[in-house]
């Protein structure tokens, strides 16, 4: 598989996965496990898609979030 076609799969899979974590958050439903799952799931992607392009602050950035979600899974749990 191509480096652009894996950098188009993991920043549209995980703009997608956010928008679902932001919504299972927001909506106070107790979907909290589900939702920093899909925030960890995300992170990586983009962390991945990061390090493909070389985007070192954006990595960075994704560190940043994989943390959050980390926290907000021991949080929940």
């Amino acid at each position: 598989m191509s480096r652009a076609k894996l950098i188009t799969i993991f920043e549209v899979t995980g703009s997608a996965l956010g928008m679902v974590y932001a919504l299972l958050i927001a909506s106070n439903t107790g979907n909290e496990i589900l939702g920093f799952s899909l925030l960890l799931v995300s992170a990586c992607l983009f962390a991945a898609w990061g390090v493909l392009d070389k985007r070192w602050a954006f990595l960075t950035l994704q560190f940043f979030y994989a943390v959050s979600a980390i926290i907000g899974l021991v949080r929940w749990a």
